[in-house]
């Protein structure tokens, strides 16, 4: 069943919060973890600390940029009319699972 323009315009917005959550979360992220003073003297212990921290830190914003790269890919579906297509078997996608997961490119069934 294809969704509502109601419906389309929710999940836009919706998509659109996600994203703008994403960004300001990368961006607090910058700011404090990332952050050094050239006075900051650290053992051994400090810096293998820090070191696994910014390791972390990356590897989250990997994940951010995944999850960025998933609700850009929604929104340029809710613009070319397909948003809520699966991309494997060309079913509509579940009201249910994109409740769940408005960014998700599969059905349930092909995940």
């Amino acid at each position: 069943m294809a969704l509502t323009k109601a419906q389309q315009e929710k999940f836009r917005q919706i998509l659109n919060e996600k994203r703008k959550n994403l960004i300001d979360q990368a961006q607090r992220t910058l700011e404090s973890d990332m952050v050094l003073s050239p006075d900051d003297r650290f053992d051994e212990v400090d810096q293998a600390s820090s070191e696994y921290m910014q390791a972390f830190s990356f590897r989250l914003r990997g994940r951010e940029r995944f999850l960025m790269d998933k609700i850009d890919l929604a929104l340029r579906k809710l613009d070319e009319g397909i948003y809520g297509i699966c991309e494997e078997c060309e079913e509509p996608i579940s009201i249910k699972r994109l409740q769940a997961r408005p960014e998700a490119p599969l059905c349930i069934q092909c995940k």
